[in-house]
């Protein structure tokens, strides 16, 4: 099995790297440019939450050769949300160097200062692996270097005014209008906007590794709705009906939104079930009229938009988790929905017996509240989660414990701790600060985005 660890311990160095508008092959725990001692001791796995303690000189640095790439790209104001817009350079890709389209929405300190981001990053390329030949070689130094100016990720960067924070952010494709971003805005309000005209200013900009910047006028909303009791978290748009979107907000209330006449009619009676503010929603990928809620009030509720808002609430889950229940994902395989909670706990629910309102399954690895998570667009069984420990986990779960190998496998080093590692976790991914939000990219398996305090981050995993 590939690697589970994404750091390892040093001594602590002296130097700062400098932080480019995206980092090319730096680790998410910032390795400092400090060489190692001869008579430093051999790394060691840390498992966060578990240990080895740090000691007053060590400081964890990424183990390179547990991913196959990594990069960030820096948003200015924190992210809280964000989404990846389909492009046409094809399904499944895997080649490197990649490229891709993704739109996010910044927090800013004041409403007049975030803004609406489609960003496009290119020539990612993957970690180098660093073979043992003598670094004294000037003529190889030189082509290294020719390569690495080669090997400079870019990042192409639309950036639209957007008066308050957005709280989330969907993107889907519709027709001839494109791909559109349903945004969630913390002034209480949910905008529909086109974003053909920031696709198209990343076209016409060009240049060498780096930022290039093309700044928008505020993107003009194809629909907005203000009947919302207030700000909110929770929107999706079905995969099974072109244009049919949710949209929940804090007071616990869900609004149908459905296509028409070239705009959308947004249900004025809302869908009441919940009594504290509904954090995520999710359309069933199979059943048109079918979607899935969480909320603040610990419950997951299961809903049919064809009977009456007064009924449409078909079954409950009362107390999922102990506390509030924040993220879901329903996969498009199985008959499961994934919950995650504040109380660090990733649930999986069989829909077949949701009626007892018991999860099939329970995985605590994570030291905070479940912020985020999803399944794999197409590995049956695989997902990710984002903590507010600042930790993503990647599991498996149709690994199984062997018994006769324990934990970590019988040809695995003996680290502190790994024993109380379930076998289904297969990554621990660490160096992202306040963590918000994480999506699988549905066109580049494997790869994953997040975004948090200091921006959006790409990166693939050895073991997925």
């Amino acid at each position: 099995m590939a690697p589970r660890r994404a750091a390892r311990r040093r001594r602590r160095g002296s130097v700062e790297p400098h932080r480019a508008p995206i980092e090319p092959h730096r680790g998410p725990t910032e390795p400092h440019s400090a060489p190692q001692r001869p008579t430093e001791p051999p790394s060691r796995v840390y498992i966060p939450g578990v240990g080895p303690p740090l000691g007053p000189d060590e400081e964890l640095v990424m183990d390179e050769e547990a991913y196959v790439l990594y990069h960030r790209a820096g948003t200015g104001a924190p992210c809280l949300s964000l989404d990846v817009v389909r492009d046409e350079l094809g399904e499944g890709r895997e080649e490197l160097p990649l490229a891709l389209l993704l739109c996010a929405g910044t927090q800013a300190p004041t409403a007049q200062g975030n803004r609406l981001l489609v960003m496009k990053m290119q020539n990612l390329h993957g970690l180098r692996r660093r073979g043992g030949g003598s670094s004294s070689d000037e003529e190889e130094e030189e082509e290294e270097e020719e390569e690495e100016e080669e090997r400079q990720p870019q990042l192409l960067l639309a950036m639209a005014p957007h008066y308050g924070a957005i709280n989330r952010i969907r993107v889907t494709e519709l027709g001839a209008m494109g791909p559109v971003a349903a945004v969630w805005s913390e002034r209480g309000q949910v905008e529909v906007v086109a974003l053909g005209g920031a696709l198209e200013a990343l076209g016409g900009l060009e240049g060498g590794g780096g930022l290039l910047l093309k700044e928008q006028p505020p993107l003009p909303p194809l629909c907005t709705f203000t009947g919302h009791m207030g700000e909110g978290y929770a929107v999706d748009w079905s995969p099974t009906v072109s244009g049919q979107l949710l949209s929940g907000d804090c007071s616990g209330r869900i609004h149908l939104w459905r296509p028409r006449g070239g705009g959308w009619a947004v249900d004025q009676r809302p869908l009441l079930g919940h009594s504290a503010s509904v954090e995520d929603l999710q359309w069933s990928p199979n059943e048109a009229s079918v979607f899935c809620s969480c909320s603040v009030d610990a419950s997951l509720r299961i809903w049919d938009i064809r009977a009456p808002p007064a009924r449409a609430c078909q079954l409950v889950a009362p107390g999922a988790h102990q506390g509030d229940v924040n993220a879901l994902s329903w996969s498009r395989s199985d008959p499961f929905v994934l919950s995650g909670g504040d109380d660090g706990a990733v649930r999986l629910w069989d829909l077949r017996r949701f009626h007892t309102a018991s999860s099939a399954a329970t995985f605590k690895q994570h030291r905070g509240p479940i912020v985020a998570l999803q399944w794999h667009p197409t590995a049956a069984g695989v997902l990710a989660a984002a903590g507010a420990d600042d930790v993503v986990t990647q599991w498996d779960l149709g690994v199984e414990a062997d018994p006769e190998e324990g934990a970590m496998g019988q040809s695995a080093p003996q680290v502190w701790g790994a024993e109380a590692l379930p076998p289904q976790l297969l990554f621990l991914h660490q160096g992202e600060r306040e963590l918000k939000e994480l999506r699988w990219h549905p066109q580049c398996p494997g790869l994953l985005l997040t975004a948090a305090r200091d921006g959006v981050a790409a990166w693939r995993s050895a073991s997925v």
